[in-house]
């Protein structure tokens, strides 16, 4: 009997744990610092803490960084490009727009790939799909021979218009194959099977960039977890929101790289349909990062093209905005003004008050120093604080600002919310949403602790902070399905699409799809969601569109319609007299586990439990008397006013004065203003 499953997430700080035990209902849960450069060392740590017999596991579900750091750090592999003749400088040139209009100073991103990387290969394929001139085997094996000698750890291979005929791809991938064995080799056809051909070459190249350095780590891991007795297979979380095996996840790194942050968003699905409620407004908060998210009537907002570092990728990727403000984020001064973020402390050395050797302010220093943390119960008690470090970090920066101590930590909470708020009105109000709609549920290792400050600066009436919110992201992953997203690309206008050829294709794309998931999780649970994207005539972007099963004349009449609505709902305008074009056709097939969710929450003490402590925490300009409470031992029903500060294994939760807090029936805080 296997009645364990395990969620992994990796942190800038800390690495989560979240064990569900199949046979007694019941989840645990663990933390420990995140172990840069060597990320599996943590992992493996933390498992072997909660779970010494891996044999236990029936699953085993990881969220990881290792991608998007080596982007982010650029530490990724080197790079050959491999293109058709005569568009050599199609990565170089990129787009002609400026992503910061009025910036005097804009540069474009420099590339991951030098000129002297890119190689041409005498071949070309026209738009329709038909070859106007064969590959060349000869300039193939030209290509591969400079690609050996230079010592490349992956190739990239981007013909013109492969997105419409792949064959001179699989052709030169053949080749390389037999002569490059030991190089990651990435099709653009497979990674992103779309028209335009600069979009294209850049997730190309992003994915081979990462692909070494994530089949090095999920290789290690993968070896580790098999010698300690896990046999089945390791699933990673990916950006689409949905799971993968890493078998598919080597192939396909470039859908790792934000797993850690969707899995919060997964969970908010979850808890949204535990509570009832359809718009949730998703914070979280960790030891480097921001991340926020939406929730929109019961599903997680997902787009099909995002932006990376200035550089496009076009993947299906839960819409997610970060920024660097987190627990680990160092305060610092900039032409006399005091500055939080982005710069993190890490979890080497950490924020100063973890004597770990920081010597800089930070926002977790900050929080200590004003009574919001506890030095002594600070992860459970699993972890004492510095308190003393903490003051004298924020000292020397106060000193040199002319300032009390109390005041600059007071600053650096009001700087790094009022950062946060406005990454929050980035994915709503600049887009035409309004917060107060929204639920805001906080999780992350510090995101309670700011929850409230948050609300209060969007006017938002409502907060949520589920059962262990330090973890609630791997919790989320314990709530993802397996899933495989395949594009297409479908010019036609919408009146001239033939419903016959059109649910051909849909149903070739959904046997491609299935087929890559359909061991892992048997045919019979797999469903399917189709979309297609679509534009006005003569528009460059579009909008995605729900497609209905099957594709008749009916279904496609309806189509114009829907799009329509969406590009009124989404850019607050349409043209019903404007002729509609389809562009890309989008399928994904979603294998459904049974998911672990908890239905009610069982306290370890009675309704009556109260307070269990009062300490001193200041809140603005005030140290008030505060209530301390503990997380496990607040039943279904109590309730309590701020000011308050609730205390559990994986976090901290800060209820300033005017706040209500009611626990409901699932073990969720829930905090109003009164």
């Amino acid at each position: 009997m296997k009645p364990l499953r395990l969620a992994v997430d990796i942190g800038g700080t800390f690495t989560d744990f979240v064990i569900f035990d199949s046979q007694t209902g019941e989840y645990s849960i663990g933390k420990n610092l995140t172990t840069p450069p060597d990320l599996s060392q943590g992992v493996l740590t933390g498992m072997q803490a909660l779970v010494p017999d891996f044999s236990r596991l029936e699953m085993f579900v990881h969220g990881t960084t290792a991608g998007i750091n080596a982007f982010l750090e650029r530490r990724g592999a080197r790079v050959a490009i491999v293109t058709t003749r005569g568009f050599r400088d199609v990565y170089l040139i990129q787009r002609t727009n400026r992503h910061e209009m009025y910036n005097l100073f804009y540069r474009k991103p420099v590339p991951l790939v030098k000129r002297r990387d890119i190689f041409e290969v005498d071949e070309r394929t026209e738009y329709d799909g038909t070859v106007s001139q064969p590959i060349s085997e000869a300039s193939l094996a030209k290509v591969a021979q400079a690609i050996r000698a230079g010592g490349y750890e992956a190739v990239a291979v981007c013909f013109l218009h492969s997105y419409a005929n792949p064959s001179h791809e699989l052709a030169a991938e053949a080749r390389f194959r037999r002569e490059l064995p030991d190089i990651h080799i990435t099709l653009s056809h497979r990674v992103a099977n779309e028209w335009r051909e600069y979009e294209r070459t850049s997730t190309a190249v992003i994915n081979a960039y990462v692909a070494p350095r994530i089949q090095h780590y999920l290789g290690v891991l993968e070896e580790a977890v098999r010698r300690g007795g896990y046999g089945q297979p390791l699933f990673v979380m990916q950006s689409s929101g949905g799971v993968m095996t890493s078998s598919v996840a080597k192939e396909l790194p470039i859908q790792t790289l934000f797993s850690g942050p969707v899995g919060g968003a997964i969970g908010c699905v979850a808890l949204g349909e535990q509570m009832d409620c359809r718009n949730l407004l998703a914070v979280d908060m960790g030891g480097t990062s921001f991340d926020v998210s939406l929730v929109l009537d019961g599903r997680p907002d997902v787009a099909t093209e995002t932006d990376l570092d200035g550089f496009p990728v076009l993947m299906p990727r839960v819409n997610i905005y970060s920024i660097g403000a987190g627990g680990g984020s160092m305060a610092w001064i900039e032409a006399g003004g005091l500055r939080v973020g982005p710069q993190s402390a890490g979890a080497m050395p950490g924020p100063a008050c973890y004597g770990r050797g920081g010597t800089e302010p930070t926002v977790t220093d900050a929080n200590l120093f004003l009574g919001r943390l506890s030095a002594e119960n600070f992860l459970g008690g699993g972890m004492m604080l510095d308190t003393g470090a903490a003051e004298r970090a924020l000292a020397r920066v106060a000193s040199e600002l002319g300032m009390e101590t109390e005041t600059l930590a007071a600053g650096i909470l009001d700087i790094v919310n009022a950062k946060m708020a406005g990454a929050i009105r980035k994915i709503t109000v600049e887009k035409g949403i309004d917060p107060r709609d929204f639920t805001l549920v906080a999780f992350g290792g510090a995101g309670p602790m700011h929850a409230v400050f948050l609300a209060q600066e969007l006017d938002i009436s409502r907060v949520v902070i589920p059962h262990a919110p330090g973890t609630f992201s791997a919790w989320g992953m314990l709530q993802a399905d397996v899933r495989h997203d395949v594009a297409r690309t479908y010019l036609r206008l919408a009146g001239d699409a033939p419903a016959q050829e059109m649910e051909s294709v849909l149903r070739e794309m959904e046997e491609e799809a299935a087929a890559v998931i359909s061991e892992t999780v048997g045919r019979a649970n797999l469903w399917f969601v189709r979309v297609a994207d679509m534009r006005y005539q003569g528009q460059e972007y579009y909008v995605a569109v729900p497609v209905d099963r099957p594709v008749d004349e009916e279904a496609l009449a309806r189509l114009p319609d829907r799009f329509h609505q969406a590009h009124q709902a989404k850019n607050g305008h349409c043209n019903r007299q404007e002729a509609v074009e389809l562009v890309n056709l989008r399928v994904a097939a979603i294998g459904s586990f049974t998911h672990p969710r908890v239905t009610t929450w069982r306290p370890q003490a009675s309704a009556s439990a109260g307070v269990v402590r009062r300490r001193q925490v200041r809140f603005g300009a005030e140290w008030l008397t505060t209530d301390i409470y503990w997380r496990q031992d607040l039943a279904p029903g109590s309730r309590f006013c701020g000011p308050a500060v609730v205390e559990e294994t994986s976090c901290t939760t800060v209820i300033p004065p005017g706040f209500t807090a009611v626990v409901d029936g699932f073990g969720n805080i829930v905090v109003t203003s009164d």
